[in-house]
């Protein structure tokens, strides 16, 4: 149980194995992540491209020394909305022995903090049709449903 509130900060490279436990974990949306040899080197370039692109974040809450939860975040301008700039949550996802205790509040009260430094004047997200805890938990900190989203696997992927 966490007694104090955990550090948010940039993510490090020795987190990835822990990032990706935490993806592990999942069990609503779950796409078979785990920290093997065979999958690591996929993970390790996924992780250096995002902290390569100045666009891309990755933050994590941190408690005594261990990972509790993650923010994947990155900018994004486009033509809609006269050109303005927004911050995309790409990732949210807190550790199952941490749900509950205000982690994932923290870290997207720190995403929103860094998107407001950075001149962004939304925050978006998507979050899968089966996560009603989530959806529960992103309405509580403000968020309203805007759209409907989809997606398509592409051949041979």
């Amino acid at each position: 149980m966490v007694q104090e509130q955990p550090v948010v900060e940039g993510a490090l490279a020795a987190d990835l194995p822990a990032l990706v436990q935490i993806l592990a974990e999942d069990e609503v949306g779950g796409k078979g992540d785990a920290w093997t040899n065979d999958l690591a080197p996929g993970y390790r370039a996924a992780f250096e491209a995002i902290l390569a692109n100045p666009d891309h974040r990755v933050i994590v809450a941190r408690h005594e020394g261990r990972v509790l939860g993650f923010v994947h975040l990155y900018f994004l301008r486009g033509l809609p909305s006269h050109g303005r700039l927004k911050v995309v949550l790409n990732s949210v996802f807190v550790a199952a022995a941490a749900r509950g205790m205000g982690v994932g509040a923290r870290l997207v009260a720190a995403a929103e903090a860094i998107a407001r430094q950075g001149g962004a004047t939304e925050v978006t997200l998507t979050s899968g049709k089966k996560r009603v805890d989530a959806h529960r938990f992103y309405r509580n900190l403000g968020y309203e449903q805007r759209h409907e989203g989809f997606g398509k696997a592409l051949a041979g992927q």
